[in-house]
C-alpha cells in the first residue's frame, strides 16, 4: 500500500514538485511506485496560457477547482473547463489550455512519468525509456 499526503510531498520530496511555465505539477504516484500509470495534482496559474502535445502518453485529467477552457488545435474545437469536467486525450491530441481562473487538475499518465520529464519544445514528453534499454 502506498499512502502519501500532498503536504508532505511539497515539505520533504523536492524531486516530486515540478513547475515550468506558470504551472506547478505535484507528482503523487511516478513510474517508480509501480502502478502503471502516475498521478499529479496540477496548478496552472490564472491567465496562463498552454499547448501541450503528449505525443508518447494518454492524460486524463479532472477539474478540481478553477475556470478554464480547452480547445483541440486539431479541430479548432473549445470546451470550457470548470469543476466536475474530465478530460481525456485518447488520441495524443494536440491542444492549448486557457486558466481564465487558477486551475487545480488531477492528471493520470500512462505510460507513468518518472518525475524527471520536462516538457519539450513541442509541448510533448519524451518517450519514456524500456527497463531493459
Amino acid at each position: 500500500m502506498i499512502v502519501r499526503h500532498f503536504d508532505d510531498i511539497v515539505a520533504n520530496e523536492k524531486d516530486r514538485v515540478v513547475s515550468d511555465a506558470k504551472w506547478t505539477s505535484v507528482r503523487m504516484l511516478l513510474a517508480g511506485d509501480g502502478m502503471g500509470f502516475s498521478f499529479h495534482l496540477t496548478f496552472l496559474e490564472e491567465g496562463s496560457e498552454h499547448t501541450f502535445h503528449y505525443k508518447n502518453h494518454f492524460e486524463s485529467v479532472y477539474c478540481m477547482k478553477g475556470k478554464g477552457r480547452i480547445t483541440d488545435l486539431a479541430t479548432g474545437e473549445t470546451h470550457e473547463i470548470r469543476p466536475g469536467t474530465m478530460y481525456a486525450l485518447n488520441e495524443h491530441d494536440k491542444h492549448t489550455l486557457v486558466a481564465d481562473e487558477e486551475l487545480v487538475m488531477a492528471c493520470c499518465f500512462n505510460p507513468p512519468v518518472t518525475g524527471d520529464e520536462v516538457h519539450q519544445e513541442d509541448g510533448s514528453y519524451a518517450a519514456p525509456v524500456p527497463e531493459n534499454a
